[in-house]
């Protein structure tokens, strides 16, 4: 039984909230994190839940010592260590692959290389490696178009299909048989993780799974980063009574996905009677707007925010995506538990205790002004 568990990157967002669980089932834990300030602002230590309690290595995983020796005496690994975010990974490209591809090829050099007892890999794949996921034509079927640009976007923000370059597609939910073709950088690097920790695992006949979390959300989730997460961003702009700018028309939509419900989802990995290698979708299967998001925040905040509808397209964001839950739920036995209405006041509940949330916009303006230096914003 795997008692000995290690998470990269789990003095995140995720990963505390799976250590702490994990914990209470009575495993093991070991994180090994380099507490980015770009996430954690100053931090540069675990919550109380988790101080004492677990075993804390802070280092980068880009070290390869450090990270060999994190992984010695485990049963399993949840790689969730990542740089995140569509936006940056369009001109951070070096980074993102030393981070994402380089540091994970160090992790199947251990499992393929050396003596351990590991039986597990789980590792944070992402519903970005679908690009714009899968929709309908009723001329042609089942179809997956090719990612937006600057160009295209001057006739519609919504797809076009493929074969006719028409606008008149439905969407669908986009299962894990589904093509895969990222559109931008950090979808890339999430494709070859999956793809290297799953021939890892068959090459040593052990269990492996890529878990494709669609946009998680919940109490814990970073505050400080300017640059990822609509919800955090939104809910700083609403407490301070700023603009919230919204790209496009704002009826892009995406599956926002509680993080109890990634956790259970993770955990449940570790206990399956099924063996092999797996490839999942983590989501909640629900689609939400993002002027529904915005409006939702502005009025349970009760916040005197503007809510404005730019027209900027950002190169890299998709219009739509959310996830089939089918194979999840046959694998895993995986069925999301929290509505977005519950989940988002959860969060802005948790939102309203927090005493460290940044002042001003200046964080905010910075990164949108980083993206419109490098030709990436349109608008």
């Amino acid at each position: 039984m795997c008692r000995n568990i290690l998470i990269t990157g789990g003095a995140g967002f995720i990963g505390s909230n799976l250590a702490k669980n994990l914990l209470s089932k009575g495993y093991h834990v070991t994180i090994i994190d380099n507490f980015s300030p770009q996430i954690h602002g100053n931090k540069t230590y675990l919550s109380d839940e988790l101080t004492g309690k677990v075993r804390l290595i802070v280092a980068d995983i880009t070290n390869k010592t450090a990270f060999y020796e994190a992984l010695k005496g485990q049963h399993a690994v949840i790689h969730l260590a990542a740089e995140t975010g569509t936006g940056q990974s369009m001109y951070d490209i070096s980074h993102y692959t030393n981070v994402n591809i380089q540091a994970t090829a160090s992790l199947c050099d251990y499992i393929v290389n050396e003596e351990h007892d590991i039986t597990n890999l789980i590792v944070a794949s992402s519903r970005s490696i679908y690009g714009e996921g899968k929709y309908h034509s009723k001329k042609y079927g089942d179809v997956y178009p090719i990612a937006r640009t600057s160009v295209t976007v001057k006739k519609t923000f919504e797809v076009l299909c493929p074969f006719s370059n028409e606008a008149n597609l439905e969407i669908r939910a986009t299962d894990e048989s589904s093509k895969i073709h990222p559109s931008s950088y950090y979808g890339i690097t999430k494709q070859v993780q999956e793809q290297m920790i799953i021939l890892c695992a068959r090459l040593r006949n052990i269990n492996g799974f890529a878990l494709r979390y669609q946009n998680v959300y919940g109490p814990g989730q970073s505050l400080k980063n300017p640059y990822t997460g609509i919800l955090s961003i939104f809910s700083r702009l609403a407490l301070q009574n700023e603009k919230i700018n919204i790209f496009e028309d704002g009826m892009e939509s995406r599956d926002f996905v509680y993080i109890d419900d990634v956790v259970e989802a993770t955990s449940k990995c570790l206990n399956t009677t099924l063996k092999g290698q797996h490839v999942l979708n983590v989501g909640s299967g629900v689609p939400v707007t993002v002027i529904e998001v915005a409006k939702n925040i502005v009025s349970y905040l009760r916040s005197n925010s503007e809510i404005e509808i730019s027209g900027i397209f950002r190169e890299g964001d998709i219009r739509h995506n959310f996830a089939d839950l089918a194979l999840s739920h046959q694998v895993i036995g995986f069925t999301p538990q929290w509505s977005f209405i519950k989940g988002l006041h959860s969060f802005l509940d948790w939102v309203l205790l927090q005493k460290d949330i940044p002042k001003g916009t200046g964080d905010y303006n910075k990164s949108l002004a980083e993206l419109k230096e490098k030709g990436l914003l349109n608008g």
